[in-house]
């Protein structure tokens, strides 16, 4: 099979196509052709390399840690899942890769819903399992005000309308070149970065927000804090200095939390039903990898960025 790999850090021009063998497909996880992965935060700093996850990598190494595609092969385990089934998901993420391939296998997974690309499902997986797990728990309950930082991005845009779909009213951030992003998510109420909340929530009568996630990273935990009253009542996905403000980060099975699975099982149904996308900044071949890679760099960062399979050869199923 092809994919798209590096075996050696550095720029996006280290990624190549290569031949690589068929993975094996474990318990529990299903093998797919892939129609389309997603480009991550988390691949271009592992391609990049200076961190010690990076440094661990076996090379040469598959990148891509979310894809969508037809399932070909079924794990020991399963009963809930067919051949032939369109679906999206993630990797092991503790595998950090080996999803930007002609075949990957997804440990988490749910049906590709019917109103997305295959770009916009195969950059989906890791935001939807993010969200979904950071907004458990913050226990999002209808009618909770929610400040959503970083509501532009991948997985802020995503849980800005997950939050909205459990019946939360979801204040979004984004820098202003990019609060029309935010503005264009149905049931959002956009706010500039930066902006004072007690400025924003006076004018309409509220008090103090019941619940913040943090998916920016931008050194904002000390003011959500102080929006919503509690640390407690705070999640971050992106700052390490949690610790110092009291606030909790979330690391998923790298930390040995519970994952997010039920947001991508439900996900299709839930996108029917609300209208929840994926906002897609950009598709490229895969044979254009370096060039996707690139454009996920570029600031300010928004939405997804995905590589479509532009090699099709037939699969096991035809």
């Amino acid at each position: 099979m092809f994919a798209v790999q590096f075996d050696r850090h550095g720029p996006a021009s280290v990624l190549s196509l290569a031949e690589r063998e068929m993975p094996a497909v474990p318990a529990g996880c299903v093998l797919v052709h892939v129609r389309a992965a997603g480009v991550s935060p988390v691949d271009v700093a592992l391609r990049a390399g200076g961190t010690p996850v990076a440094a661990s990598l076996h090379l040469p190494h598959i990148t891509g840690i979310d894809a969508a595609g037809v399932v070909v092969g079924i794990g020991a385990g399963l009963s809930d899942v067919t051949l032939g089934d369109e679906v999206f998901g993630t990797v092991l993420l503790t595998e950090f890769g080996g999803a930007a391939a002609e075949y990957a296998v997804l440990a988490l997974w749910g049906a590709k819903p019917a109103a997305w690309s295959w770009a916009e499902a195969g950059a989906a997986g890791s935001a939807v399992e993010t969200a979904t797990r950071a907004l458990d728990l913050l226990d999002i309950v209808p009618g909770a005000v929610v400040i959503v930082e970083g509501a532009a991005g991948g997985v802020g845009s995503m849980a800005a309308q997950l939050a909205a779909a459990r019946g939360a009213r979801v204040f979004g951030t984004a820098r202003q070149e990019s609060l029309h992003i935010v503005a264009s998510l149905p049931g959002i109420t956009p706010v500039r970065a930066g902006d004072d909340w007690s400025d924003t929530f006076g004018p309409l009568g509220i008090h103090r927000a019941d619940a913040a996630l943090d998916a920016s990273g931008a050194g904002v935990l000390g003011a959500l804090v102080e929006a919503t009253g509690s640390a407690h009542t705070v999640v971050t996905i992106a700052d390490p200095t949690a610790a110092e403000h009291g606030v909790r980060l979330t690391r998923g099975v790298l930390a040995g939390e519970s994952t997010g699975n039920h947001g991508l099982r439900s996900l299709a149904a839930l996108a029917e039903r609300t209208g929840v996308r994926v906002l897609l900044r950009g598709s490229f071949p895969f044979g254009e990898a370096a060039a996707a890679h690139a454009a996920a760099e570029v600031r300010p960062r928004w939405g997804k960025v995905a590589l479509v399979n532009d090699q099709p050869r037939a699969s096991p199923l035809g």
